[in-house]
């Protein structure tokens, strides 16, 4: 097996693991008699919390909460991405010019301020990790459409096309497969999955502030924990003699899902 088949086989295999989490979360999590702090041996397959509630079902939980958002940023950045690449293709210097406009003023924009303002004015019934990721691919496209433009203008441009047509290729075949599928799919990829991995951090970041501050989240249901309950859960045992080590590694585990996830995908869509 190839390095890049190796890489498509671990990123599918991530997904899998994140949707399945997503598809079969509980809407709450039960405690369980006697199993307070329970280690993964006594508890399987996680452990449990201080109320005896299996630490499995802040796993699936946490993935509900980041699973849509996260792919629907990383769609939309992908769709800017290449919509860049292909209007630096089209040549036509207006649409050039509003789309360098949007990138300079979008990316002079700071993301975190930006989200944080964004999510103390939503209003509570809309509130939820989707509108903060919507907002978070809008600010991180000015860099992958950037990035595509650079890549169509390096390729030819106006002048690629044209000397494509000139050969008899239809213009469908040539900016969707000459240039998205060949030249442009590294790029979008990248971002689109370095954008996914964002979100997931953000949700994570946003959630342990709110946990550390004893404040409503910002991501999701009161009802529902993030993967930052785990971390949070677990860094009480660093400072102090609570048995909650497991909860930590589990929540990094799941972290770190994610970011393998994004570098295989990298990977997997590397140009030849």
């Amino acid at each position: 097996m190839n390095k890049r088949r190796l890489a498509l086989t671990i990123a599918l295999t991530c997904v899998g693991l994140l949707l399945l989490g997503s598809f079969t979360a509980p809407e709450r999590l039960s405690p369980v008699s006697g199993a307070e702090y329970a280690l993964p041996m006594e508890a399987p397959p996680f452990g449990a919390d201080a109320r005896g509630r299996s630490l499995l079902g802040y796993a699936l939980q946490g993935a509900q909460i980041v699973a849509g958002p996260a792919f629907l940023a990383a769609v939309l950045v992908g769709l800017l991405a290449t919509l860049g690449g292909l209007l630096r293709c089209a040549g036509s210097e207006r649409l050039v010019t509003i789309v360098n406009g949007f990138r300079e003023v979008v990316g002079a924009l700071p993301r975190m301020v930006v989200i944080l303002v964004v999510a103390l004015l939503t209003p509570p019934e809309w509130r939820g990790l989707g509108v903060l990721a919507v907002f978070w691919a809008i600010l991180a496209a000015p860099g992958a459409i950037d990035e595509a433009s650079a890549v169509a203008s390096r390729i030819g441009g106006a002048n690629f096309v044209e000397a494509l047509r000139a050969h008899g290729f239809t213009r469908p075949r040539i900016y969707l497969y000459h240039i998205v599928a060949l030249n442009l799919r590294p790029v979008i990829v990248r971002h689109a999955s370095e954008t996914l991995m964002q979100v997931v951090f953000l949700e994570v970041a946003l959630s342990y502030l709110a946990l550390a501050s004893d404040e409503p989240s910002f991501t999701h249901l009161e009802s529902f924990h993030s993967w930052a309950d785990l971390l949070y859960m677990g860094y009480t045992s660093l400072i102090l003699d609570v048995p909650t080590m497991h909860a930590l590694l589990l929540g990094l585990g799941l972290v770190g899902v994610t970011a393998v996830l994004s570098v295989s995908v990298t990977a997997s869509a590397r140009a030849r």
